[in-house]
């Protein structure tokens, strides 16, 4: 299936959004995720299935001084 990730097509099989995270190496503590232009809350991470045509968008926190 197809899914777009920060604006960039992508085939993947069907999994979580959890599964996802870790497949591409991304730590799920430092990231937000909006899938299909809702925030998704971290605790959902790992029942939310990505499905065909799903938009993502990942969001990485910097920190800084």
């Amino acid at each position: 299936m197809e899914i777009i990730v920060n604006g960039e097509k992508t085939t993947i099989e069907e999994m979580s959004v959890l599964s996802f995270l870790r497949k591409i190496e991304i730590d799920p503590r430092r990231v937000a995720v909006e899938l299909n232009l809702d925030i998704l809350p971290k605790d959902r991470y790992e029942t939310t299935t990505l499905k065909d045509g799903d938009e993502v968008e990942i969001v990485y926190f910097v920190g800084g001084g």
